[in-house]
């Protein structure tokens, strides 16, 4: 039995829901198509539930810590299966709110394994999908256009395989117990969280990282920053060492490897090791082969409005590569659909993205780098630390700072970078000021109240100038 549709999402992660319902609400007939759960990998395998783990490290953190604040505190336990308890149904309660709005918005929801089909009987041109449900029966859906947002998964280190001691972030998310050590292979963005919050929940942890420096693409000077503080915390950090692939030793009590540093060979040994090499577009098996869809870097070529080879079927999120973060895939899956059905469009900027990373503390940015910057215009920057915020010593948090970079000859803002308490939060404040074309001066005019986080920022923009009042 076949059925038509104006739109059929092949992916039903944060792209893809997100698409299906903005395409409901612009009247055309949607469906979606997923084999695993609603809500995808940022709900289940990654953003979610990472951050409730980092929520109740953050927590236990602070318990610790509570006699600062005049506050005694004895006998401060960790309770992990409850941490793990606590971070699944904070999932359920999240996939359920998404249930709720695809049967709000009237998509027809499909779980089963969507395959896209090339020319049949059912269309001349790629796109029909085949959906395989659970009890092995076919549902032929046959769309206008389609949309594939299949996400991302683990990259691998080269053949190893993973296990019980070698872990993806996506496994160590299903830890039932800690490990009294771990090794984590890659100094990114998640390799970074989850350093920060095991260390927190008790675990020796040491970073190898095969680049000069951890955040290879934030801000130098953030990179730094995070740097010193992890250390200072007693996080192992190891740069310039290349992880040997084929060199791992599992026993019933460790893992072992060996890394090349400085031209010499060095084993490193831990009860479970997490490897965070990056991630990977998901594009096997999904049928592209029968259709004429491009793939650049293992990731599916689009063009500025998410259009592949294929002009009816788009592709948004992880599955393309760039900057795979949720809040990006759900601002492609708009505007294609948007461009779908005809609404006029504006281009998605990637120096307009918010980047985040949530480990203590925190590091946000948007734009350029200072290097970035400085490789094609004159640039003036400002820069204001946390230790001068009286809501930073209020919270007990001073280490960080806000750092403003801007042309020196149009006064445009080109990169804010912070680290420091909740900028991940303060961040949407630069995102505004990239859409509104904001110099230092119009940001540094905004009233920001005392006493608050935001005060660095407006006194960032104020240092670009020389005019910081509180510093």
């Amino acid at each position: 039995m076949s059925k038509e549709y104006d739109l059929v999402v092949l992916g039903g992660g944060t792209g893809g829901y997100i698409a299906a319902i903005r395409a409901s609400q612009l009247g055309l007939k949607t469906a979606l198509v997923e084999k695993a759960e609603l809500g995808g990998t940022c709900l289940h395998r990654g953003c979610i539930p990472s951050k409730a783990l980092l929520r109740s490290a953050e927590v236990l953190r602070q318990t610790k810590e509570a006699t600062q604040f005049g506050v005694d505190v004895n006998q401060v336990t960790l309770n992990f299966t409850a941490v793990q308890a606590r971070k699944t149904a904070i999932v359920a309660q999240l996939e359920k709110g998404v249930q709720y709005l695809i049967k709000k918005n009237k998509i027809d929801f499909y779980a089963g394994k969507g395959t896209i089909l090339g020319p049949s009987i059912f269309s001349p041109m790629a796109g029909t999908i085949s959906v395989q449900l659970a009890d092995d029966e076919l549902e032929t859906l046959i769309p206008k256009n389609v949309m594939i947002a299949t996400g991302s998964q683990p990259r691998q280190l080269g053949e190893l395989a993973y296990s019980d001691r070698i872990l993806s972030s996506e496994g160590a998310l299903q830890l039932e117990t800690l490990p009294k050590e771990m090794v984590i292979v890659g100094g990114g963005v998640i390799g970074m969280e989850w350093a920060s919050l095991l260390h927190d929940l008790g675990v020796q942890v040491t970073v190898i990282e095969y680049g000069p420096t951890i955040l290879p693409t934030e801000d130098a000077a953030v990179a730094r920053e995070l740097t010193r503080l992890m250390k200072k915390r007693g996080i192992t950090i190891v740069t310039k060492a290349a992880v040997d692939a084929t060199s791992f030793v599992e026993t019933a009590e460790n893992v072992s490897f060996e890394a090349v540093i400085n031209d010499k060979r060095q084993r490193f040994t831990a009860e479970k090791v997490l490897i965070s090499v990056g991630r990977e577009a998901v594009t096997a098996n999904i049928g592209l082969e029968n259709t004429a869809i491009q793939l650049e870097q293992g990731a599916i070529k689009v063009n500025a409005n998410y259009q592949t080879k294929e002009s009816h079927i788009y592709a948004v999120g992880d599955c393309i590569g760039g900057l795979q973060l949720a809040h990006v895939a759900m601002h492609e899956g708009i505007h294609a659909v948007e461009h779908i059905a005809g609404v006029k469009t504006m281009p998605i900027k990637a120096s307009a993205i918010a980047r985040c990373v949530y480990t203590y503390p925190e590091v946000a940015s948007i734009g350029l780098t200072e290097a970035e910057a400085a490789a094609h215009y004159d640039i003036k920057t400002g820069e204001f630390p946390f230790s001068a915020v009286g809501k930073a010593l209020v919270y007990g948090e001073t280490d960080g700072f806000v750092k403003v970079i801007a042309d020196a000859n149009t006064n445009d803002v080109l990169g804010v970078h912070m680290i420091g308490p909740h900028v991940t939060d303060l961040i949407s404040e630069a995102g505004l000021a990239f859409v509104l074309d904001a110099t230092p001066w119009e940001i540094a005019a905004t009233i920001h109240p005392h006493p608050t986080l935001s005060e660095a920022f407006g006194e960032a923009a104020l240092a670009v100038d020389g005019h910081a009042l509180q510093f």
